[in-house]
């Protein structure tokens, strides 16, 4: 078993039994609006049921089984229409399909460095040309010494989605409510493109 499925036994911090607000500000905005969706790291699915119940066509992978479990169920008890899959997300060219909009909330932090290549490359293979990725993630920024995620600067963001695969469209300074942050853990919400 793994740490991040061991998490899921009680409720892990960063599941907050809702959708992050930047997602659902995302939708709301119009930045977030095509259709299908990928949630990589999508965890318990409360993003990706909040993208469902707006109409969209949503995809949810994890590693974590009891999360695709609790997803599963979640999607069951509210009616709603999405598929999750436990998955493993630098092997995202295996799903052998392609995405409008790709979402990721606190998965990019867990990689490595060598991972995070891995996984852009995986992004790339899923998402159509022209297609987006959304990403929010721990930021440098984020005071503290407490373990926790890899806190990650802007430079690694456009390092690991560089040209000409991609084009950073925006990096801003966002919130990461937690369970343990009382305002949230800074973070950054990354805007990525296609090329």
């Amino acid at each position: 078993m793994s740490f991040i499925d061991e998490a899921y036994e009680g409720m892990p911090p960063w599941d907050i039994g809702r959708p992050q607000s930047v997602f659902v500000q995302l939708l709301e905005t119009g930045r977030l609006r095509h259709n299908p969706i990928l949630d990589v790291g999508c965890g318990t699915g409360e993003n990706a049921l909040f993208f469902a119940a707006k109409g969209f066509e949503v995809v949810g992978v994890d590693a974590a089984p009891r999360a695709i479990e609790t997803a599963r169920q979640k999607a069951k008890d509210r009616g709603l229409r999405a598929t999750f899959l436990l998955h493993d997300a630098l092997d995202l060219a295996a799903l052998n399909r392609t995405f409008a909009s790709v979402t990721d909330c606190g998965l990019f932090h867990t990689f490595d460095d060598g991972d995070r290549v891995r996984f852009a490359d995986q992004v790339w293979r899923v998402l159509k040309p022209g297609g987006t990725y959304h990403m929010m993630c721990f930021s440098d920024r984020e005071p503290g010494d407490w373990g926790g995620p890899r806190r990650v600067s802007r430079r690694e963001i456009r390092e690991a989605f560089r040209p000409p695969r991609f084009h950073v469209r925006s990096i801003e300074d966002s919130r990461f409510e937690t369970r343990f942050h009382d305002g949230g853990g800074r973070a950054y919400l990354a805007t990525v493109e296609r090329s």
